[in-house]
């Protein structure tokens, strides 16, 4: 049997001590450390060693080292060397203590007590046995490895928090009873008793769970249980302020934040893809984390870094990388640029729309600069004749508009720029701007008028930087008449009377052309635009009945009948008088005559109005649309002339003959080769000035419609139809 000495702190004991130590024990008989084996017994519970053969690989201790490790190598007793037995302090142990344990030496019957120095460091414990689980799965504590046998129906788990163990399941004779506590409720057998299940596992779980086995022999293993828990998509929240690169220091870039993590996930910064590194007053990543109620990390890393002006399209970005059971992953938030800030380097300027323009165009003249923010603008220009300078504001953009641009917008632009930080100024070169024009066409005669047979010249005449191109239009029919500035109106009709419009155009700048329109006026009497009709009514309708004339000087119109009569001036040559007036029994008797005139005469139209008795009697507003021209085929149903009317049926007989007749003349001329064929010719035949009644008929290629003909006014003028591109034959009889 030996002994040492060595207090539970590490100081050795001195000699003196040791001596008055062993002088007690020899009163008593019995050591102190025997003394504790007995009070404590071999199942002093957890912590105790436990002591097995087979140790160090057969083979007998080193007394001496044993003796290097005791500063009063005199207590040491020369018995332990005859034991032939090698015991090993495996993990658990309690240094600084003394151990017994009762041992019989193979060779002998004799008990021999042993006493054996545990060195601090001397021994190392085992590893414990790794467990991974996920948060809220569930743990499976294998009271040894599978492969180890061993009787698992007597069995304490302890679990192992700060160096402190506390029981927390009972296994006896198979069956698994769990102590009181934070484990009372997840704790379960499995496999037969040999695996505890912890269910619903937390951060707050991971720590060493210890498994002692009592029979037949002690037993103790240790596991290890490591929780993990993956991060939430990490969140990057880029500096609102922005970035100068003129300062001196590292400034935030980005936060980059992680929740519920565990263990605390690694955060990597990237820029455009690659990985950022502390650098020493250039890149700063400073991490901190937050431990929530539940056990898990929250994890928040800044970024600051020096940032220059080719930084201010850079992608910035975070990864986590973490560790699960199944192997390492990772989560990568978004990208997100920072506004950068840099002084300007240089000025210019843009038009939009670029190309050639025109004036009415909508022009944007655009400063512009390499800085951020952009430098205070203002904008110059100089009139090319004049030389002098005019100070534009633009907008806060820097912006120019012109809504409308004028020949008078011409000239050189020019940008500068203020930076309003170091009161720098930049100039942008200059850019000319040409707005294309053609001004406002002038024609003469401004009003022109002619009597018929005479001839009439119009000129047209514009200004314009570039080459223009004019041609003459017919208002009405949309026909060209002549290109070039002026027209040659000959042998004029009434027909040719209205309106011509002269156009002038600039064929190198697209959509540039302008306009002026000019009325030409024939003297003569009025010409009514509406035939002699008749119409369906109700009696006490009140009716709107229209009546249009046109003629040189312009007409007036007047009516039979009483009624509210409004005028409507159509051209400068044209009257449109509309007349309410109620359905009378009178007014189906007479009918309303419109009567037009002016200084070289007048003419008239009557309106019959028919009672329609399958129509409602009772009030109600119809209107008539009495704007069936003289050339043109009436939609609405025409009713045939009383048989009281008598001069009608004259008029038409009368028409029927002569249309004989001049069928027959146009064939004989015909025959004889004298009447040209085709729609361009023209025969104006008279007969004998005895014949009083005069009739006007218009001849053409293509079927003649029913309602042809004029209305002849009171003082006996001709009244040409159709207009100027039409032929007619004029019979007098």
């Amino acid at each position: 049997m030996f002994g040492g000495v060595r207090g539970q702190s590490g100081r050795e004991v001195s000699s003196l001590q040791a001596r008055e130590k062993q002088e007690s024990e020899q009163e008593t008989g019995e050591s102190e450390v025997e003394s504790q084996w007995r009070e404590r017994g071999p199942d002093a519970g957890p912590g105790v060693p436990v002591w097995t053969p087979g140790c160090l690989g057969g083979k007998k201790p080193n007394i001496s080292k044993v003796e290097d490790r005791v500063s009063d190598k005199s207590l040491l007793k020369p018995t332990v060397a005859k034991v032939g037995i090698i015991i090993c302090l495996e993990a658990g142990e309690r240094r600084g203590e003394y151990w017994w344990k009762k041992l019989t030496p193979t060779d002998s019957k004799e008990e021999v007590r042993i006493a054996y120095l545990c060195v601090p460091g001397e021994a190392e414990p085992p590893t414990p046995e790794l467990v991974e689980v996920e948060v809220g799965g569930t743990a499976l504590l294998k009271c040894g490895p599978s492969h180890s046998p061993g009787n698992f129906s007597h069995v304490d788990w302890f679990s192992v928090h700060k160096e402190k163990p506390t029981l927390i399941f009972r296994v006896r004779k198979g069956q698994g009873q769990s102590e009181p506590g934070e484990y009372q409720h997840r704790l379960s057998l499995q496999d037969r008793g040999t695996t505890l299940a912890l269910t619903h596992i937390t951060p707050h779980d991971e720590r060493i769970f210890l498994c002692q086995g009592k029979r037949p022999l002690s037993q103790e293993h240790r596991i290890q249980l490591r929780v993990y828990k993956a991060p939430e998509e990490p969140t990057i929240l880029v500096n609102p302020l922005g970035i100068s690169v003129n300062s001196k220091e590292p400034v935030e870039v980005a936060t980059c934040v992680g929740r519920n993590g565990y263990p605390i996930p690694q955060v990597i910064w990237y820029k455009n893809g690659q990985s950022l590194k502390e650098e020493k007053n250039r890149v700063h990543i400073q991490s901190s984390q937050i431990v929530e109620s539940s056990g898990l990390y929250t994890l928040e890393s800044v970024l600051k870094a020096q940032l220059a002006k080719e930084d201010k399209d850079a992608q910035f970005y975070c990864e986590l990388n973490y560790r699960l059971p199944s192997g390492n992953h990772m989560k990568e938030s978004q990208e997100v640029t920072v506004q950068v800030f840099y002084p300007a380097e240089k000025v210019w300027l843009e038009v939009e729309p670029s190309g050639m323009l025109k004036e009415g165009d909508r022009v944007e003249i655009r400063c512009l600069a390499d800085g951020n923010p952009p430098p205070h603008f203002t904008i110059s220009k100089q009139n090319l004749s004049t030389k002098e300078i005019e100070e534009m504001t633009p907008e806060d953009t820097g912006t120019l508009v012109l809504e409308s641009a004028q020949k008078e917008h011409s000239g050189l632009y020019q940008c500068q720029g203020l930076d309003l930080e170091t009161m720098a100024s930049l100039l942008s070169d200059q850019q000319e701007l040409l707005v294309n024009y053609v001004s406002d066409i002038r024609v003469s005669p401004a009003a022109p008028e002619s009597q018929e047979g005479d001839s009439l010249t119009l000129a047209c005449e514009a200004e314009s930087n570039q080459a223009v191109e004019f041609q003459w239009l017919r208002e009405k029919t949309g026909q060209v008449l002549e290109k070039g500035p002026v027209l040659q109106l000959h042998n004029l009709k009434r027909e040719a009377g209205g309106g011509y419009r002269c156009v002038a155009t600039v064929p190198s700048v697209p959509g540039l052309n302008r306009t002026r329109l000019v009325h030409v006026a024939i003297f003569g009497s009025p010409w009514m635009m509406l035939k002699e009709r008749k119409m369906w009514v109700s009696e006490n309708a009140v009716l709107n009945l229209s009546c249009e004339a046109s003629g040189h000087p312009r007409p007036t119109i007047s009516w039979s009948v009483e009624g509210t009569a409004q005028e409507r001036d159509q051209d400068p040559l044209s009257v449109l008088s509309v007349l309410s007036v109620l359905v009378t029994p009178e007014l189906l008797e007479t009918g309303a005559e419109c009567v037009a005139s002016n200084s070289l005469g007048r003419n008239s139209t009557t309106i019959f109005l028919e009672l329609d008795s399958s129509r409602s009697t009772g009030p109600r507003v119809s209107t008539a649309s009495p704007s069936v021209r003289a050339n043109s085929t009436s939609t609405e149903k025409k009713l045939p002339e009383p048989e009281s009317k008598g001069v009608a049926i004259v008029a038409v007989t009368v028409c029927v003959l002569v249309l004989a007749v001049l069928g027959a003349v146009l064939y004989f001329f015909y025959k004889k080769g004298k009447l040209p064929c085709g729609r361009s010719g023209k025969q104006e035949i008279t007969l004998p000035p005895s014949r009083k009644s005069e009739f006007v008929v218009e001849v053409k290629s293509d079927k003649l419609p029913e309602e042809m003909g004029l209305l002849q006014g009171s003082s006996g003028d001709k009244r040409a139809p159709g207009d100027q591109g039409e032929k007619y034959i004029d019979l007098r009889h």
